[in-house]
């Protein structure tokens, strides 16, 4: 029996909408010290004259698109090949019809997620597909070929969780998955406000870096009776580590 996809909502607000609960995270700042630079006065009564100096930068990392696999979307597989390069970062540029939404992947804290999100991105899964679930306040749910919240890619992985990745503010992106932890598969969520009591239940995979005000901008269909709003197209980039 397949189970439905859903993220839960444990807060009072939004226990009437509890199904199973999603999770997401972020990856914390270590801390750094602070060092104290110390002068010495000249031995001369002439004072010394700072020389101002520049602050080392590093250069933005170049973004490229990665070629897809497929012409035309496939929907159906087996298993999910192995496409990530580990000396290279992956973006998603999600088009939507509210906009357009780019996230940084985190392949560190979920490669498995991460992989399998890239692998169907770049046959074409998820264009065209429906964000079927949205809840104000709480996430956006899409990725079901079938737009019930049970359909999937036609293989499962299991849960992926890290100590660094957190659902701790809006714009994080997580695995939806069934009761089972094993049972992730093609149908992702992204958070509208924090949502950290999901931390540790779901893979946390992503992060939006740019175009949030779109994802809050999706048609909220808790009432059932609103029109989803579509993925128009997935496009994956990539850049050396």
């Amino acid at each position: 029996m397949r189970g439905t996809y859903t993220v839960g909502m444990r807060s009072a607000q939004l226990t009437t909408l509890a199904l199973c609960t999603l999770a997401l995270g972020l990856a914390a700042c270590a801390p750094q010290a602070k060092q104290a630079q110390q002068t010495t006065a000249p031995a001369t009564s002439t004072p010394a004259t700072a020389t101002p100096t520049t602050p080392a930068t590093t250069p933005a990392a170049t973004y490229t698109p990665v070629a897809f696999l497929s012409e035309q979307p496939v929907r159906k597989f087996t298993a999910a090949k192995q496409v990530l390069d580990p000396a290279r970062k992956y973006r998603a540029v999600l088009t939507t019809s509210k906009g357009v939404v780019t996230v940084d992947l985190n392949s560190t804290a979920a490669p498995i997620a991460v992989n399998s999100f890239v692998f169907l991105s770049l046959n074409h899964f998820y264009d065209g597909l429906t964000f079927h679930r949205v809840v104000n306040g709480f996430v956006a749910q899409g990725g079901d070929p079938e737009g019930t919240g049970a359909g999937g890619p036609g293989y499962s992985f299991t849960t992926e969780t890290s100590p660094t990745a957190r659902f701790d503010s809006a714009g994080v992106l997580g695995m939806a998955r069934a009761q089972s932890r094993d049972s992730n598969g093609s149908q992702f969520f992204i958070t509208l406000a924090p949502a950290d009591f999901l931390t540790g239940d779901y893979s946390v995979f992503g992060k939006v870096v740019d175009g949030q005000k779109a994802v809050d901008a999706l048609t909220k269909t808790e009432n059932g009776s609103a029109r989803p709003d579509t993925i128009v197209s997935v496009q994956i980039l990539s850049a050396a580590r």
